[in-house]
């Protein structure tokens, strides 16, 4: 079994900055990719960002150049720097991770609301 504990997520205004955690414990897979997503109301769930276990990252066209992705191997965490936030990033975060065999794990995420 696997858990993803997020944290990290409030109320910021608009122009601000959050920094997301995601912790995974317990019988940890090979990890191929770990990530966050993000689903806001009426919509459906996306990519936000994502990092290999070699760190190559990806990021949703929406959050380039705002976003910074990172991972911790030895402390099975990553991060979500989250900077210029704007109304429109408001969302719940997921935090997934992906196994070398293509299982899929989630947190049960983070509420990120940003006002204007």
């Amino acid at each position: 079994q696997v858990q993803l504990v997020e944290s990290g997520g409030g109320l910021v205004q608009a122009g601000g900055s959050l920094r997301l955690s995601c912790v995974a414990s317990g019988s940890i897979p090979v990890i191929a990719t770990m990530g966050w997503y993000r689903q806001a109301p009426g919509k459906q769930r996306e990519l936000v960002a994502s990092i290999t276990l070699l760190s190559i990252t990806a990021y949703a066209d929406s959050v380039k150049g705002r976003f910074t992705i990172s991972r911790d191997n030895d402390k099975n965490t990553v991060y979500l720097q989250m900077n210029s936030l704007k109304p429109e990033d408001t969302a719940v975060y997921y935090c997934n991770l992906r196994s070398t065999d293509g299982l899929n794990y989630w947190g049960k995420g983070t509420l990120v609301t940003v006002s204007s």
